[in-house]
């Protein structure tokens, strides 16, 4: 990498180049090869957390198509379509999905295929297989896999460690197993297990710094403060429904309505009518709004087809009169929505 930006030394010029916007980057790679050596480094990531030019970025796999991400850029209002994750499961669906140190990791999961003429589903279940996408090299990588495979399990990221606890292991049995993940190590060691295991799904997010473990159709809460303090049981009388961290706090979708939940206070923020019928979509939080993105309009007794969608409604909730707004569909993606996390690039 050298002669960069003439007159100026690489050190700067990669400075100025990390002040683009990172959709651009495909173009800058066509101006020169040290340009493209300079975009596709790791030096460039860096570069953009020290001149405070990191976007936050949305990622989202849908059932069609296959095995497919994209990326929204909220302050565009633009879709980036990545390659196609080169794992052999086809339908890979009931993963884990986080983002850490810029990198985007899909963990685990089984296989959504089923075959059109007899109805059967793929014998993969449940999988250990870990894949990391850099954005700045633009590709796909296998880690270490994690001790067990799993699908439907909690996952979430504390203090740049991945955790993962719970769900069903290959022989579609639920587990209490732990264990965390060290990206810049690549290894997976195993930390205490759940306090209680349950034959149901669960789910996990970072609320004050804690690891929370929810499983669906239960009030309590796995609470994990430190690794070596194990879990504790909590009930907090958490409604149920699609949730959203959104600076800090919970949000949650249930019966027509997004509420604000604050340990055993529930407080009404808006309607959300409109989705009573929309199933499988996607809610995450990112900035100070809510997005709800993709799902199905499911059958009625007047209707019974089966509408996949690609839309993505905005809710902002840091104002003082929250409002709901439409952004740009996604381009590629559409139906129930696989997985969903942000991503700081």
């Amino acid at each position: 990498m050298s002669g960069l930006i003439e007159g100026l030394p690489d050190a700067v010029a990669l400075r100025c180049l990390a002040r683009v916007p990172f959709y651009l980057y495909p173009k800058l790679e066509l101006v020169s090869r040290s340009w493209r050596v300079a975009i596709r480094g790791s030096e460039l990531f860096k570069a953009r957390q020290e001149v405070g030019s990191a976007e936050e970025l949305l990622c989202v796999c849908a059932y069609d198509p296959e095995n497919l991400w994209q990326m929204y850029d909220p302050l565009r209002d633009l879709w980036i379509t990545l390659p196609v994750l080169p794992s052999k499961v086809r339908h890979l669906a009931y993963f884990g999905v986080v983002s850490t140190g810029g990198k985007l990791f899909v963990l685990g999961g089984g296989s959504d295929d089923v075959d059109p003429l007899t109805g059967d589903q793929d014998g993969s279940f449940a999988t250990d297989e870990v894949w990391s996408y850099d954005p700045i090299m633009r590709r796909w990588a296998q880690r270490a896999s994690m001790v067990l495979p799993r699908a439907m399990f909690a996952c979430c990221v504390s203090k740049g460690k991945i955790i993962v606890a719970g769900g069903f292991t290959s022989c579609r049995k639920s587990i209490s197993q732990a264990e965390m993940y060290d990206p810049e190590k690549d290894v997976w060691i195993p930390i205490p297990d759940l306090h209680r295991t349950h034959n149901s799904a669960c789910s996990g997010l970072v609320i004050g710094g804690k690891v929370h473990v929810l499983h669906k159709g239960l009030s309590t809460v796995q609470v994990l403060d430190h690794i070596g303090s194990g879990w504790t049981v909590e009930d907090y009388g958490w409604l149920q429904g699609p949730m959203a961290v959104v600076q800090g706090a919970l949000y949650v979708m249930s019966h027509g309505l997004i509420v604000k939940q604050e340990k055993e206070v529930s407080k009404v923020v808006i309607s959300a009518s409109e989705f009573r019928r929309r199933i499988g979509f996607a809610m995450t939080g990112l900035g100070d709004e809510i997005f709800v993105i993709g799902g199905v309009i499911g059958p009625d007794r007047f209707n019974w087809d089966i509408k996949p969608m690609s839309d993505v409604d905005i809710l902002t909730v840091g104002g003082n009169r929250p409002t709901w707004r439409q952004a740009a569909s996604m381009t590629k993606c559409r139906g129930t929505i696989f997985g969903c996390t942000q991503l700081r690039i």
